[in-house]
């Protein structure tokens, strides 16, 4: 039988958010053990940055893209010292600011854990977590094969859960023609360069994907379909400092939009754009999101997040410039609209919508079909053996707003009680967003991994282990 591994930290999920964890964890306490659980080959890269597609490039400027908190030039000083990206002559974006390629800030990522990896530092299991249970006060972790690990604190920095696709698809079966999951390996490969394309969603990964087929030579019809229509915006074309007070929200939630608008007027007055503003509210979330009362923060969550989202979450200038001009070419249509039915026969696949505001169908005669509808957040909790084992459990509770799991303060998991136990059981990125509002964007990810990585280290103090190690940053 294989023997048990014990650890001191144990951190489910090695994208960027996990492995900044680790790498925080690693300088914070250099003694104690720490093991991570990650079943690509590297560390640091996730659904996010283990990305090959040439077209994909991070949406946020290489200068505000860092594993540092507070250094923002870090990832951009990485490049120029490793000379990645010079190979890329699209690298500049029309703003002037470098935005590389995913798979190039994937390294960066690699290359900060590689070195403690290589010293027994940081131990990567290159596999999948199946289950997780505490006893005898110690997580038990298995990967399905050999004995399982031990630790006596864990982190969960999962990833997001896969796309939902509208029900309404359920009508076409499993028929090849529709691509359920755009980062399935190859999914996009074999449509024609002339074929009708319609795109389910018109977010970040619509854009993605719009790129991409770009680049693959496609100059067929592409029709992209949400509710509202709302396609995400690029960055403002010169740098402006945030503009707009939020700390003090008033309710209810219908006078903290009115704020928002009222300072977008501001903005325009002064010659400054709507991104100033989103920028402002962005950087004070964090402290005024909690003093938004749950029924609030629900009602945002609900009415105000589509218009968020779209102009919160940015694409480089390299992806809009596609988008703008397949749009003036006629290339690219942004339809709002409700998708009511699917019907595929030998030639095509019939999609039926009807255009928001109005009552009659339309059908589109579509070639492929790509949903990029969004992660289905709401379903976390089922996605994961482990996760779903913990819920029944009642070790830990989907958050109130359906984003993710319910941590307090210190981010740590909340049980079915609104308890957070014996606090050994701890949430890193995107997945607590409900607590602190925003948690989506890297810079806010970079800086919750540290403080995260912070209150796991006090753990460690506060419980006797790695207790002789004196906090130290190198």
């Amino acid at each position: 039988m294989s023997e048990i591994r014990a650890f001191d930290i144990a951190v489910v999920g090695g994208g960027f958010g996990g492995a900044a964890v680790a790498y925080h964890l690693a300088r914070l306490r250099p003694s104690a053990s720490i093991v991570v659980f990650e079943p690509r080959d590297f560390l640091g890269g996730g659904l996010a940055y283990d990305d090959a597609d040439p077209a994909h490039r991070i949406n946020v400027p290489a200068t505000r893209m860092s594993l540092i908190p507070g250094d923002d030039g870090h990832f951009a000083r990485w490049l120029e010292a490793t000379g990645a990206g010079r190979d890329d002559p699209d690298i500049i974006g029309r703003d002037g600011f470098l935005y590389p390629r995913r798979a190039v800030f994937g390294r960066y990522g690699a290359s900060h854990l590689d070195p403690l990896i290589r010293a027994g530092r940081v131990t990567h299991i290159k596999a999948r977590v199946q289950s997780l249970d505490r006893a005898h006060g110690q997580w038990s972790i298995s990967t399905g094969s050999g004995a399982p690990f031990r630790a006596r604190i864990t982190v969960l920095a999962t990833t997001h859960p896969a796309p939902e696709a509208p029900p309404v698809l359920a009508q076409a079966g499993a028929d090849p023609r529709i691509v359920g999951d755009t980062l399935a390996p190859d999914a996009l490969t074999g449509i024609s360069p002339d074929a009708q394309v319609v795109i389910l969603g018109t977010g970040l990964t619509m854009a993605d994907v719009v790129a991409s087929l770009d680049r693959q030579g496609h100059t067929g019809p592409i029709i992209a379909v949400s509710r509202r229509g709302l396609r995400s915006r690029g960055h403002a074309t010169s740098a402006a400092e945030p503009f707009g007070d939020f700390t003090d929200p008033a309710p209810p939630a219908s006078q903290f939009l009115r704020k928002i608008r009222q300072t977008l007027h501001e903005a325009n007055a002064l010659g400054l754009s709507w991104h100033s503003v989103i920028d402002a509210v962005r950087g004070q979330a964090q402290v005024f999101w909690g003093k938004l009362s749950p029924r609030d923060q629900s009602r945002i969550v609900k009415h105000l997040r589509v218009y968020w989202d779209v102009h919160r979450f940015r694409i480089a200038p390299q992806v809009e410039d596609v988008l703008n001009r397949r749009t003036a070419s006629g290339s690219l249509r942004v339809l709002a609209a409700s998708l009511v039915a699917v019907k595929p026969d030998a030639r095509h696949i019939d999609v039926v919508v009807r255009r928001r505001g109005q009552q009659t169908l339309e059908t589109i005669a579509a070639d492929r079909v790509i949903v990029t509808t969004g992660p289905a957040h709401h379903k976390i909790l089922s996605t994961q053996p482990y996760l779903a084992a913990l819920s029944a459990a009642g070790r830990i509770t989907a958050d109130h707003l359906g984003l993710g799991i319910a941590v307090d303060a210190d981010s740590r998991a909340l049980d079915a009680q609104g308890t957070p136990g014996d606090g050994t059981l701890l949430v890193a990125g995107p997945l607590a967003r409900a607590r602190f509002g925003e948690l989506m964007g890297l810079p806010q990810v970079s800086e919750h991994a540290l403080r995260v990585a912070e209150e796991v280290s006090h753990l460690l103090e506060t419980s006797g282990v790695a207790a002789r190690d004196a906090l130290e940053v190198n």
